[in-house]
């Protein structure tokens, strides 16, 4: 099982952390894994407590929300981003960078 997996979304257009997002981890099959709300610092630490086996996956941010709060116009309501776990071991770290019109994605460390 994996040891970490967590998520950091920065707002760029503002040039700080997107408070309040909701994500969600499903599995390749689209079933929910679990859902948590980003902190004030725009970070969730763990997203799968109980791990992840090798296998895809997808984090789900409800950035059309975030943006309705922020009072922001947007084009993305949703961000889907599809990952892989290789290594049942090592921890994985998904970040956004986030504005209204548009996104983006790295591995992190």
């Amino acid at each position: 099982m994996s040891k970490v997996l967590s998520t950091h979304v920065l707002d760029s257009t503002t040039g700080t952390p997107a408070a309040g997002v909701s994500v969600q981890l499903c599995g390749a099959d689209g079933a929910p894994i679990s859902c948590a709300l980003t902190d004030s610092d725009g970070r969730i630490a763990e997203l799968a407590p109980d791990g992840l086996t090798p296998g895809n996956y997808h984090l789900i941010f409800d950035t059309g929300a975030y943006f309705e709060q922020t009072g922001q116009e947007n084009f993305y309501p949703e961000v889907t981003v599809t990952f892989r776990v290789d290594d049942a071991v090592r921890g994985y770290h998904v970040p956004l960078l986030l504005s209204p019109f548009a996104y983006s994605t790295y591995r992190g460390s």
